[in-house]
Parts: structure tokens; C-alpha cells; sequence
């Protein structure tokens, strides 16, 4: 994985406290507590406009946590990329099968720590379903998936319960609907509680569905 802002010295001390500071002067508020466990991908929902990034940004940095997350390859041109990529981004490129879940499931092998931010709905706008990349990345990796959140309705972000996969991809996201029902978007006509659900790809549709 690449250096981020949460390797830097000076640096990540300053923007945590920005980052405190912040969250306290627009009114919003932290919720539950990250998982004990060393690796997890975290869910980050719901997605509805570009302030998602900056909101769940801050909240890791006043969680303390050290994350990586999954955006789609379009915003990372030149000039906002390496910024981007410095701030934890990884580049998903939706238009072909880059084996993306197979990489990642690779760097939770490698590393003794590692958390994985995956916004399942993949874009701003609504969608139908959503994606399952988290998914399968957490069963191929056996990770634990934390239902992390980021509720415009209420002004709280944080981390809601966390699990492992069991398999039964139907199952496990009707009890994650349960959890995000009534949470809100900035943009509210953009969320749809309805659309925690899924369309099990196959081969490599797996891949493109990874964020």
C-alpha cells in the first residue's frame, strides 16, 4: 500500500485536530468505536455527494485509524490524483476487469494491519443495488466487515456493528438494511434504504463491483 497523510509526522497530529475541531464547529457528532481486530473492511454509506470523502476523512483521523479507501479512477486525473492517492485513495476502474478484489484480498495478506474503506454504492448518484466488491473481499481475505456510516439526517458518522461474512450474501444484507434504514444522504433523494440489496455477479462482473 501507498505512503498516506496517516504515515506523515507533524502532519497527521495537525489534521486530526483540525479534524476534531471541525466535526465539533458544523455540529456533528461520533458514534461507536472501531473494531479491535488488526484488519477489516469498512462499509461507507450512505454515498451521495463529494463531502462523504471529507466527512469520513475526519472521522478517521479522530478515530485514530489508519485507512485506505476505494474511489472510482476518474477522480484521480491529474491534477487532484496524487493528492488523492496521498489522502488514502485507491483508483477503481470500473470500465474493465482489473482483478481489483483479488489485489486486495493480496494486500490483507501481506499486511499484519490494514483497514479498507469501500463505499458500496459506488457512485453519488442512486443506484438500484448495491455493489458487492466489500463483499467478496472481506470473504476472500476473512475479514470481519464493520458497517461504518456517515448520517447527514442527524450529523453522526462512525461505526455502527461489525461482523463476518457467512456466506449467504442475501442473508447478511438484509441485516445490514436493518442497520442503514432511516440514516440520510446530503443528498436525501440520492439514498434509498431499499437499495442495500444485491444482484450476485458472477465471474468477472465480481470485479468491476468492487467499488
Amino acid at each position: 500500500m501507498q505512503y498516506t497523510i496517516f504515515d506523515t509526522p507533524v502532519i497527521n497530529p495537525f489534521f486530526r485536530l483540525v479534524s476534531r475541531l471541525g466535526l465539533w464547529a458544523f455540529g456533528w457528532k461520533t458514534e461507536g468505536r472501531p473494531p479491535q481486530e488488526p484488519k477489516f473492511v469498512l462499509i461507507a454509506a450512505p454515498h451521495t455527494s463529494n463531502w462523504d470523502l471529507v466527512v469520513t476523512l475526519a472521522l478517521a483521523f479522530s478515530f485514530r485509524i489508519k485507512a485506505y479507501w476505494m474511489g472510482k479512477s476518474s477522480l484521480f486525473r491529474w491534477p487532484a490524483g496524487p493528492l488523492l492517492k496521498w489522502l488514502g485513495g485507491i483508483p477503481v476502474v470500473r470500465e474493465k476487469s482489473t482483478n481489483m478484489v483479488e489485489r486486495q484480498v493480496e494486500e490483507f495478506a501481506r499486511h499484519e494491519r490494514l483497514i479498507l474503506i469501500v463505499p458500496p454504492e459506488g457512485t453519488r448518484g442512486r443506484v438500484r443495488t448495491w455493489k458487492t466488491g466489500f463483499y467478496h473481499i472481506a470473504c476472500g481475505a476473512k475479514v470481519p466487515i464493520a458497517m461504518g456510516f456517515v448520517d447527514f439526517g442527524r450529523k453522526a458518522g462512525g461505526f455502527g456493528p461489525t461482523f463476518r461474512p457467512s456466506g449467504d450474501i442475501e442473508k447478511d444484507m438484509a441485516e445490514l438494511k436493518l442497520f442503514y434504514a432511516g440514516m440520510k444522504g446530503k443528498n436525501e433523494e440520492q439514498w434509498s434504504g431499499d437499495s442495500v440489496a444485491v444482484k450476485t455477479p458472477k465471474g468477472d462482473d465480481a470485479d468491476k463491483d468492487a467499488a
